[in-house]
């Protein structure tokens, strides 16, 4: 795909897969370390459960233990006398062999009597060095041992210990000592039980379950009583820190360099605490299928990001790749051909392409409006001219009442240059709060003459005409104050809307030209005008007054509308049809008058007596309907042509003097007799470049001539060429050809000595 080959397309795409992915990402880490946490608790709330179960059960172990040793104390067959005495020791034998049968945890029993030689357990009497011998602890020696019986006075508990039996064997057990009789200050005797350490572990590994990890039960003192090991082990260092500063309930502490979850719970009875402790890491292996649950829902978003991301990058990037075709366009076609392909990406040759037609509208606009407002005068309707346009210009038409103001000066060189524009500028926009009224001006195609349309809205107590008059008369103040200059006025008819401002403007002409007075200051009203109501004549004056004024304006519409006006006042009239049909001729003489101040004799000779003769009224009214079309149509070609060669000498003219730094559009428009605004108009119509293009072309070929040919400074073929700001040129000059006049001259120059002068400029 093309849209691939842009950077700017690929960044719509990250942009909005980063959009995605940054939530997505976050989201998906959120889940999963929800769900690992989540289960974390949960299994550390088991074990949790499930030690305190364990506790339950040792403690229950423990208790039963003590229980049979306050028996043992109590029972008569086990005192002290009868368990010496040969005939009841059998007894005392089996006594001690029911009480281990009672206990599913003891794996031996045994009963010693302070100060004695002797002990015994339910296997029978056994001196206590043979039995020193028999049952060898691997840490507490056998004169440890004896002390400890002769002198515990409290249950205890010895931690887990290697035990070495007469037949070789080996077991790891523990040995619990309860003191007889229970609870006495002073012991008689000590009740020892033998426990395998598997009879305690097997109670709290089922808190481990599948999972890997150590079981601890520390004594009163933080001892370890029993230590079960699965799947790693702690340094004596680190069991010491660890029991040293527990407590009781769930915790994270690193082990090992690793993050391990420890649970301990502590004893109310006997102060032992059971611990259990594994590595945090277990709980992430655990949740795998929720991880491979959350990747293929993590892949399959992306997958759908990825191509909705596609898919609005391509629905944002289509407007802009339009108008990157549009302004690639309209460079290429604006740049000679040779010159090297826009490396700019496609905001930054739109944006030139914005701020140059900006450029162009802002210089071109006061003169498109002045153009719009022109076709507004020639043929009205501007409640549908374009009304987007009336809007970008500033312009409403939304008053009651409107008319039009012919404004001029009886010679030609009264103003200057600086005070027609200043005139130009003033008339732009009016306003009247006082009365109600607004105005727009527009340069005529005369030089020195203005047309303004006026729109007011009627003041109460106020005549029209009176309120008419005093608008005119506020128009020829503020020109007053403006530049001392009192021009002379013609006003058209007053109408309804604005959509007969073309009317208003042909009459507002014909009293310019018809006024009575040619003095400075003179203001003619189309309504007064007319004849005398007491003449006989049955076609209004101003009606053919109009119809003169359309003609010579080439108005086919207006023209045409008088003579149908002119037409229907005859009917109406109750003269015979011989008298109408000579008042006709009233019609036809200013068609032929016209025609004739016009210079179009020929139309002179086109007219035969059969038009007013032997025709019915409909046919000759058709027949002068159709004379005066052909004569507006002459107009407006030999306007063209005069226009036409009118341009051709301007053209012509900025072909000899393209290099004065002084030309400009209001001193050629001076020169030629023209107003500024129709010479733009006009200019752009017969040659396809406005005026500053054209020059600014002329300038820009005689640049490349010199610099291609000549080896002149650079500085000096720009101040020969009439451009004074070199720099500006050097830029409009690269942005035209793709080079800067440097790598110009050394692309196209013909002679070393030119190119040495383009290694002077650049270096």
């Amino acid at each position: 795909m093309t849209y691939f080959k842009s950077r700017l397309f690929l960044r719509y795409i990250w942009s909005y897969l980063f959009i995605l992915l940054i939530p997505l990402v976050c989201l998906t880490v959120f889940v999963y370390r929800n769900a690992v946490d989540n289960l974390r608790s949960e299994i550390e709330q088991s074990r949790l459960a499930q030690l305190t179960q364990a506790k339950i059960i040792v403690d229950g172990r423990m208790k039963e233990l003590g229980e049979i040793a306050s028996r043992i104390s109590y029972d008569k067959r086990l005192t002290a006398y009868r368990v010496h005495d040969p005939i009841y020791a059998g007894e005392a034998i089996a006594a001690l062999d029911q009480y281990k049968a009672t206990s599913s945890i003891i794996g031996e029993l045994y009963l010693y009597f302070h100060g004695d030689g002797r002990i015994y357990s339910s296997k029978g009497l056994n001196d206590y060095a043979v039995f020193a011998e028999n049952v060898r602890f691997r840490q507490w020696d056998k004169d440890a041992l004896f002390r400890d019986l002769n002198g515990v006075r409290y249950p205890t508990m010895r931690p887990a210990d290697s035990v070495s039996k007469p037949n070789g064997l080996q077991e790891t057990m523990l040995a619990y000592l309860n003191p007889i009789t229970p609870n006495n200050p002073n012991p008689h005797g000590t009740v020892m039980y033998l426990i395998k350490e598997s009879e305690l572990t097997s109670l709290i590994d089922s808190t481990l379950g599948n999972y890997k990890g150590l079981t601890y039960i520390l004594d009163n003192r933080g001892r370890p009583l029993v230590d079960n090991r699965q799947g790693e082990a702690l340094t004596s260092a680190e069991a010491k820190s660890l029991f040293d500063t527990l407590t009781p309930g769930i915790s994270a502490r690193g082990l090992n360099g690793k993050a391990h979850s420890i649970v301990s719970i502590r004893s109310e009875t006997n102060g032992w605490t059971y611990v259990t402790v594994m590595p945090s890491a277990q709980f992430f292996s655990s949740v795998l299928h929720v991880r491979s649950f959350v990747i293929m829902l993590f892949a399959i978003v992306v997958a759908a990001g990825a191509a909705i991301a596609l898919l609005l990058a391509r629905a944002q990037y289509r407007p802009i790749s339009s108008l990157v075709a549009f302004a690639s366009a309209k460079t290429a076609a604006d740049k000679p051909a040779g010159g090297p392909p826009a490396s700019r990406n496609e905001l930054d040759r739109i944006r030139s392409a914005l701020q140059d037609y900006s450029s162009r509208i802002d210089l071109q606009e006061p003169f498109a409006r002045n153009h719009f407002l022109s076709l507004l005068l020639k043929h009205g309707h501007a409640r549908s001219l374009a009304p987007e346009l009336q809007e970008a210009f500033g312009l409403s038409f939304d008053r009651t009442r409107h008319f039009v103001i012919a404004a001029g000066w009886e010679e030609r060189g009264e103003l200057g240059r600086a005070e027609r524009q200043e005139m130009a500028e003033l008339l732009a926009q009016l306003e009247f709060p006082e009365l109600n009224a607004e105005g727009y001006g527009v340069e005529l195609s005369q030089l020195d003459q203005f047309g303004l349309m006026i729109g007011f809205d009627p003041v109460g107590g106020t005549e029209e005409f009176e309120q008419v008059r005093r608008i005119v008369e506020a128009v020829r103040s503020t020109m007053l104050e403006a530049l001392d200059f009192i021009p002379v006025v013609g006003v058209g008819t007053c109408y309804a809307g604005p959509d007969q401002l073309n009317q208003s403007f042909i009459e507002a002409c014909s009293a310019f030209e018809l006024r009575v007075s040619s003095g400075s200051g003179t203001v003619t009203y189309f309504e007064k005008l007319s004849y005398p109501s007491e003449q006989a004549v049955w076609i209004p004056s101003n009606t053919l007054m109009k119809l003169a004024q359309s003609l010579k304006q080439g108005n086919d519409d207006i023209a045409g509308q008088m003579i149908r006006d002119a037409f229907r006042s005859l009917q109406a009239s109750e003269l015979s049809a011989l008298l109408t049909r000579c008042m006709c001729l009233d019609v036809l003489n200013t068609l032929l008058k016209t025609a004739s101040e016009l210079g179009h004799h020929r139309l002179l000779q086109d007219v035969s007596p059969n038009m007013l003769y032997g025709k019915s009224m409909e046919e000759l009214e058709r027949g002068l309907l159709d004379l005066a079309s052909r004569l507006c149509r002459l107009v407006e070609q030999s306007n063209r042509k005069e226009e036409q060669t009118v341009i051709d000498r301007i053209a012509a003219h900025l072909d000899l003097h393209y290099a004065d730094a002084g030309l400009s559009l209001e001193a050629v428009a001076f020169e030629f007799g023209i107003s500024p605004s129709h010479l733009s108009r006009s200019f752009k119509e017969k040659t396809g470049h406005n005026f500053v293009q054209y020059v600014w072309q002329r300038r820009l070929e005689q640049v490349m001539r010199e610099l291609a040919t000549t080896g002149d400074p650079l500085k000096d073929i720009i101040q020969k060429v009439g451009y004074v700001d070199a720099p500006n040129f050097i830029r409009k000059f690269k942005k035209e050809t793709g080079y800067t006049p440097g790598q110009y001259r050394k692309q196209f120059a013909a002679g070393g000595a030119a190119e040495a002068a383009a290694d002077l400029e650049e270096a």
